[in-house]
């Protein structure tokens, strides 16, 4: 009944993140704790989430359930579809706060903050020079 109230009691000591339920809460400890007790059959690739296990089982089984209703591209995580469907819409909700350039995706502005700042993170291993 709790879902329908909005009310999260249930509240993590370490982050402070809220659930509904304790036995998400529960779930959500392994986290902190580092446990991973959901591992892939075929990798053997561990994860403290069983829904993140599911997640990656689509990458092995090349299921792409999530398909983009505007040009039929599909991806195999909600997500992705998600940050895909801002090139339609032209929403650029990643501002940078030193120009106010937007982007549609976070790693674009991540890599344009890099201008500013004038960091090189990336650094050939054939030349060692570094570059962004």
């Amino acid at each position: 009944m709790l879902f329908h109230t909005g009310k999260k009691p249930h509240v993590c000591e370490v982050c402070n993140k809220s659930f509904t339920l304790k036995g998400s809460l529960n779930n959500h400890m392994l986290l902190h704790r580092g446990e991973k007790p959901h591992v892939c059959e075929v990798c053997n690739k561990s994860f403290a989430q069983k829904g993140n296990l599911n997640n990656h089982m689509l990458l092995h089984t090349g299921e792409k359930p999530h398909v983009c209703e505007v040009c039929n591209k599909a991806f195999a995580q909600k997500c992705n579809l998600n940050k895909h469907v801002l090139i339609h819409t032209g929403e650029k909700p990643h501002v940078c706060d030193v120009c106010n350039k937007s982007f549609a995706q976070k790693v674009s502005l991540n890599n344009h903050i890099l201008i500013h700042t004038g960091q090189k993170p990336n650094v050939s291993e054939v030349c060692n020079k570094s570059f962004t």
